[in-house]
């Protein structure tokens, strides 16, 4: 696709719609502010595909978008127009496809480059701090949309952190798509826990920074003892861990064994013992027998894993896993049911135990908002969006604590 101009005087301020993952939530963020309030009648759709559903989620939005926004130009950028992109660019509600590389480019949308990082749309601002993946995991798609790692330098999140604090960001999240593969891309190859260290080091008022899914066998020591006793660091780790049997690690690919979740996860509940566990979980991948599904059950409470991301398998064309012996699909939706019955059973019994407890919770706009250990709160009527107010704990109630 060439340039395209997206700057005519409208009436209609620009939307971008965001799918997947929170280096989405950044990336989407970033553009909205590049876009600014003067941009015309545009919808960009960020999108997801990790998952067929993800893709499926990803045209229902496109079709969605384009009956709420007949007359608007309609731009897909992310994984799936990068993946799928005759596909998505087949759709005759789209009308051009922005590629993954060059979404964030202001060149490329026709738009003065902006000079400050973008105001966060939520009290928590979401930083892309590392981009794509050198990995092979055999189930995964996301490397040929993203391409391989490469980091923000030290100086680049520095500045990112600080215009998100200017603009009144009360969390710093760190995102990425193999975010503690962070540096490697960089002189000297420095550690994702030294740039943790940077970022707390320079801005002394930053009290909540939070990372998103880490890879727990690239955890290294500084960024190990950070999650385990830096209060400004919230209690708070989500492990790309995907499966609970070791054969079916092997299978996927993955670098870590079970033994090796278990410990980490020991170790940090060790010195912390109240941080809450997260894990992204797949059900049903080719070969998975019964013991296999077994063990992925039993990680869970082993784990003690609070904030469970199930998937269901889903073969992607072009990826190993998906020439590999399948199950079928009533099984894989019956194995994920069982482990999200498993997650939520774990999940209920740690909300309960916070019960009587005083959080300080950051509020959200629509009411409620979260506790260091990213249990959800709702939060007293008058509360104002952004504000960090401590909340003792009365019961819990549709999931959440109140």
């Amino acid at each position: 696709m060439g340039r395209f101009r997206v700057n005519a005087p409208q009436t209609v301020s620009p939307l971008v719609i965001s799918l997947g993952c929170r280096l989405n939530i950044a990336e989407s963020e970033a553009m909205r502010a590049m876009l600014g309030e003067d941009a015309g009648d545009i919808v960009v759709v960020n999108s997801c595909a990790v998952t067929n559903e993800a893709v499926r989620q990803t045209r229902q939005a496109i079709r969605r978008a384009r009956r709420a926004r007949p007359d608007a130009r309609l731009i897909v950028t992310g994984c799936a127009a990068e993946i799928e992109r005759e596909a998505i660019a087949a759709m005759p509600e789209v009308d051009a496809i922005m590629a993954n590389a060059a979404k964030l480019d202001a060149r490329r949308w026709n738009v003065p480059a902006a000079d400050t990082p973008p105001p966060p749309q939520r009290t928590r601002a979401f930083i892309g701090v590392q981009n794509g993946c050198d990995h092979a995991c055999t189930f995964c798609i996301i490397p040929q949309g993203r391409g391989k790692s490469r980091s923000l330098t030290v100086a680049e999140v520095l500045r990112e952190v600080e215009g998100h604090l200017i603009a009144g960001a009360k969390e710093i999240v760190f995102t990425g798509v193999d975010l503690t593969s962070w540096g490697q891309d960089i002189s000297n190859t420095p550690r994702l826990g030294s740039l943790i260290e940077a970022t707390l080091n320079e801005f002394r008022e930053l009290s909540r920074l939070r990372l998103s899914s880490v890879d727990g066998v690239e955890i290294d020591a500084a960024l190990f003892d950070l999650l385990a006793g830096e209060k400004r660091v919230m209690p708070h780790v989500h492990l790309s861990l995907q499966h609970g049997a070791d054969l079916i690690l092997k299978r996927m690919k993955r670098r870590h064994s079970r033994a090796d979740a278990v410990d980490l996860v020991a170790r940090l509940k060790a010195r912390r013992p109240d941080i809450a566990v997260g894990a992204d979980l797949i059900a049903g991948f080719p070969t998975e027998s019964e013991g296999h599904h077994a063990d992925n059950l039993s990680i869970i409470a082993q784990c003690d894993i609070v904030h469970g991301h199930v998937f269901p398998f889903s073969p992607r064309e072009g990826t190993p896993a998906a020439r590999m012996p399948q199950h079928d699909r009533a099984t894989v939706k019956a194995r994920a049911a069982e482990l999200r019955a498993a997650v939520a059973e774990r999940r209920a019994d740690w909300l309960t135990s916070l019960v009587g407890e005083t959080l300080p919770v950051l509020a959200e706009r629509d009411g409620t908002g979260y506790g260091p250990n990213y249990a959800r709160v709702k939060l007293p009527d008058g509360t104002r969006a952004g504000e960090i107010v401590p909340v003792r704990v009365q019961a819990v109630e549709e999931g959440m604590l109140r």
